[in-house]
C-alpha cells in the first residue's frame, strides 16, 4: 500500500481552487485524483480528453455535468463518468461546489499544475489567468476545446 500525503496545497486554476489529492507519481501514472472547489456559474469550456477516462464525484454543492449529448444534475455523493474522446464539461449550480475528479491514466494532472497559480491565503480572490495560454498548452496533453463553457 502506498501512503498519499494529505497536505496537498491548493492552487488557482481557471478561477477556482484545485488540489492534487493523489498524484500520478504515487500510482505509476495509472491514475490521479484532483479536487476542484468552484463558485456558482463556474464552467470550463466544453473539452475532450483524448487519453483519459474521467470520473467526477460531487462532494459538496450542486453540479450539472455535460457528457456528449447527455446532461446530469448531481448532488453530493453522486458520480458521473466522462469517457475519453467524448466532449464534456460541468456547471456549478450552487453558491459553491467541491468535486473530486479521477483521471486514468493520470498524466493530465501536469496540465493543471503547470497552468495553476499558487494560493497565498485561502481568503484571496482567484488569481488572474490567461485562458488563451491555458488552452494553447492543452494540445501537449491531448486535451482539446470542443466548444464554449455550458450554460443552463
Amino acid at each position: 500500500m502506498t501512503t498519499i500525503p494529505s497536505s496537498a496545497k491548493p492552487f488557482w486554476f481557471l478561477g477556482g481552487q484545485t488540489r492534487v489529492l493523489v498524484p500520478s507519481t504515487a500510482t505509476g501514472g495509472a491514475v490521479s485524483v484532483l479536487e476542484f472547489t468552484d463558485s456558482a456559474g463556474h464552467a470550463p469550456p466544453l473539452h475532450i480528453h483524448e487519453d483519459e477516462e474521467e470520473v467526477w464525484i460531487v462532494l459538496d454543492g450542486k453540479v450539472t455535468f455535460f457528457v456528449g449529448d447527455q446532461k446530469y444534475d448531481l448532488e453530493p455523493g453522486q458520480v458521473a463518468y466522462g469517457p475519453r474522446g467524448v466532449a464534456h464539461s460541468y456547471l456549478v449550480r450552487s453558491d459553491k461546489a467541491r468535486l473530486a475528479a479521477v483521471f486514468a491514466p493520470g498524466h493530465v494532472e501536469n496540465w493543471f499544475t503547470a497552468n495553476g497559480s499558487p494560493i497565498s491565503s485561502v481568503d484571496d480572490a482567484p488569481a488572474e489567468f490567461d485562458i488563451g495560454a491555458i488552452l494553447a498548452s492543452a494540445d501537449g496533453f491531448h486535451v482539446r476545446v470542443a466548444g464554449p463553457p455550458p450554460t443552463e
